[in-house]
């Protein structure tokens, strides 16, 4: 039998706590110690109902080896019942005082669908009370942020925490560490919204998916706004693909500057070729233009 040194993290140990089942804690134990499940009934010398309960707990909490994260990258969670919700407030303090917090941070009571869902939270995701309150928060932010004069739904928020648990976010230190670096997301954006001429409006979904890839391309303001004039100038306006295009091609070329475009707009073109922009680069262009 294999007694590897394992580190239980909180999620995990939070899970298996609530569940109040020794031989789960045991099997688990067991089996992240580097130990075969097929072989723990007869090491841990347990009988066949014993381990068939333990492991079934196992797999209900997604604690089971792989099971975790295929069920949550999935999007599948438990079915819990009005009865689990009903035993959770009677017997369950922590729960009792999360969903009074989520009440107050929602503005309004919360009916049965909804508390089966903030269950998960804590009993199948593993994320503590405090963590929840400001994954709250941070999807209110995140609303009025896309201009909602309404708190989320908890199916809103569901998807958020399935996204936070797969990605371990399960302390107040990852969580905050996760804001930071969202809020800074969130103003390169409105930098790059102020360099594209939008304004009084979110973007879209889509244009937020195009900007962020051009923050990720790494050009800086000039080749943006190169970019985005070229685009009006041929366009007579923003055409998102369009622009998408010019900067995919500048890309490929190694341009992140607006002095490595222009450096690059100097150089002989192929005969035929017209304007600012390279051969390819235009025929690309006219393909965006008959696509859209």
């Amino acid at each position: 039998m294999n007694t590897e040194p394992i580190q239980i993290s909180a999620a995990d140990l939070r899970k298996l706590l609530l569940a109040t089942s020794p031989d789960a804690a045991l099997l688990y134990l067991y089996i992240y110690s580097g130990n075969d499940p097929k072989h723990a009934e007869k090491e841990l010398r347990m009988t066949a109902t014993r381990f068939s309960c333990a492991s079934a707990t196992l797999r209900q909490l997604g604690l089971w080896p792989e099971e975790q994260k295929q069920i949550i990258r999935s999007g599948q969670r438990p079915e819990y019942s009005e009865e689990d919700v009903l035993d959770a407030m009677d017997h369950d303090g922590g729960f009792r005082m999360l969903y009074g917090e989520v009440q107050r941070l929602l503005g309004r009571s919360m009916n049965t669908e909804e508390l089966k869902i903030l269950l998960s939270f804590e009993r199948y995701l593993g994320l503590p009370a405090e963590v929840t309150s400001v994954l709250v928060s941070y999807c209110k932010d995140k609303a009025r942020q896309r201009g909602s004069l309404r708190n989320p739904s908890l199916r809103a928020i569901e998807k958020e925490a399935y996204f936070w648990a797969e990605q371990g976010i399960d302390t107040l230190e990852s969580a905050a560490a996760f804001i930071h670096s969202q809020n800074a997301k969130n103003s390169q954006l409105e930098h790059m919204k102020k360099l594209l001429q939008i304004r009084g409006r979110t973007l879209t979904q889509a244009e937020e998916r195009y900007a962020n890839g051009w923050l990720e391309m790494g050009f800086d303001d000039e080749a943006i706004t190169m970019a985005y004039e070229r685009t009006c100038l041929n366009t007579g306006g923003l055409n998102w693909p369009y622009m998408n295009k010019i900067l995919t091609r500048w890309q490929t070329a190694g341009f992140k500057t607006g002095e490595q475009v222009r450096a690059g707009d100097r150089k002989p073109v192929p005969q035929g070729a017209s304007g600012q922009l390279g051969q390819a680069e235009l025929e690309a262009i006219q393909r965006v233009l008959r696509e859209g």
